[in-house]
């Protein structure tokens, strides 16, 4: 702004006083400066929007709004060997998503016998710039991958990570120097049930909320997250997979956990419970894993085994449900999307082969069932699905109900992809089992 300001001035001194004509130039033309610099003027207005949208990070579980979408657009004109690889980097074991603020991205890992934190210089071709280790025993029941699974948050120049282990551990952003950490298991009695500790941070007005599953009375709890201080707890329901959301704002800031007994809503600064929605399969052999969508005063939940998905309404005394079905859309684990009151996301279990589908909000409808893909993550780049498959192929469609039609397709990882990707300033880092990468979007109009 000093600089369209000082421009500015220079063109009413302009106005006032001409300078001296040269030699073999025409004269100005006075009449016509009012609007170049008007021209001017709007062009850094332009400018400085498209930076803005540029610069929206993507600092925690399903990005800057925790619900999936982020305003930048993203081009799909790619070469044909899809997008450009900016760069890569060999990462550990875990299903943790990379997480990017600042031009910085860090990513939650399991090296050996330790969980490691990483950060690198986004724009710098992946420079390190620090690295955090802390020793870790847990082992998979089942046989799967026993590094983290919980998505970091950034938030006020810290990092909140939680391990497979239950290990909630607080960073400085920019250091990495560890501030505190507590142990679930041994702080609140919680359990790692079937796959470790799985809940990604909640980060918000100066807390660090968790659904951790403890007895007694900590199912789920609040943190002061420059601490570690116990603010409150409440429940004792068993932890499921999904991350908590926020609903309202100010005095009235709710946080939606979706356990594995069904939705809660606990009030964020004392903890008191105002709703509950029970949402569970019958078998004992399940869980919640897909994140609630808060769209205004609904709530949107999704779930496998037979329970499938419902939209309840909060009337401010408590959760009406407004529809609910298994025929709609069952989402085993990945959280699903919204534009234009149309909800996308997987349906259908994982191992037996899920479907990318579009339901009506309103009534739960289905309104198309897209090609075959496997199961896998989707994200809204303004207008634009972005969907990353567990086998590593990155499909671009718009977010339209009329049809699921593929504009950009692109092999870009390896198999075994569980992470969810973030997007920030037109470049997309993903992982698999193996390595990140950095790919080259670009920004602009599809």
């Amino acid at each position: 702004m000093s600089d369209a300001r000082s421009m500015h001035a220079a063109g009413f001194r302009g106005a006032r006083r001409p300078p001296p004509r040269q030699a073999g130039r025409p004269p100005l033309r006075r009449h016509g400066s009012w609007a170049v610099w008007v021209r001017v003027v709007i062009g850094l207005v332009v400018i400085a929007l498209q930076g803005s949208a540029r610069c929206e990070d993507w600092p925690q579980w399903l990005g800057p709004r925790r619900d999936g979408s982020t305003t930048n657009t993203v081009s799909t004109r790619w070469p044909s060997a899809g997008p450009v690889v900016a760069w890569t980097r060999p990462v550990g074991g875990g299903f943790s998503g990379p997480v990017v603020s600042g031009g910085r991205v860090l990513l939650h890992q399991r090296q050996g016998d330790q969980e490691v934190v990483e950060c690198w210089d986004a724009e710098r071709g992946g420079e390190p710039l620090w690295k955090q280790a802390w020793p870790t025993t847990y082992r998979d029941d089942f046989g799967f991958d026993d590094g983290p699974r919980a998505t970091p948050s950034i938030a006020d120049g810290r990092v909140h990570t939680l391990g497979a282990d239950g290990t909630l551990t607080c960073l400085a952003f920019g250091t990495g120097a560890k501030v505190w950490s507590v142990a679930m298991a041994k702080e609140y009695g919680a359990d790692k049930g079937f796959f470790g500790f799985a809940c990604s941070p909640l980060v918000v007005a100066g807390q660090v909320m968790l659904n951790v599953g403890g007895p007694d009375g900590a199912g789920v709890v609040s943190l002061d997250a420059a601490t570690g201080k116990l603010r409150w707890k409440a429940t004792s329901h068993e932890a499921g997979y999904a991350a908590p959301v926020t609903m309202g704002m100010g005095a009235d800031l709710r946080v939606a956990f979706f356990t594995r007994e069904g939705l809660v809503m606990v009030k964020s600064d004392s903890g008191r419970v105002d709703g509950e929605f029970p949402w569970r399969a019958r078998q004992s052999a399940s869980v919640n894993a897909a994140t609630p969508l808060v769209l205004g005063n609904r709530i949107f939940l999704t779930s496998s085994y037979g329970v499938g998905a419902v939209l309840l309404e909060w009337t401010g005394e408590g959760l009406k449900k407004r529809w609910s079905g298994d025929s709609s859309l069952s989402s085993h684990y990945a959280s699903v999307v919204h534009r234009d009151g149309f909800i996308f996301g997987f349906h259908g279990r994982q191992e037996t082969g899920s479907v990318l589908r579009c339901i009506d909000l309103e009534q739960g409808k289905v309104r198309w069932t897209a090609e075959p893909m496997g199961s896998g993550s989707v994200l809204l780049a303004k207008d634009m699905l972005m969907i990353l498959s567990e086998r590593g192929e990155l499909v671009m469609a718009p977010a339209s109900p009329e049809e699921f039609r593929v504009v950009a397709r692109a092999q870009v990882l390896g198999t075994g992809v569980r992470a969810y990707p973030a997007l920030a300033g037109g470049r997309l880092y993903a992982r698999d089992t193996r390595n990140m990468v950095c790919l080259e979007l670009g920004v602009g109009k599809p």
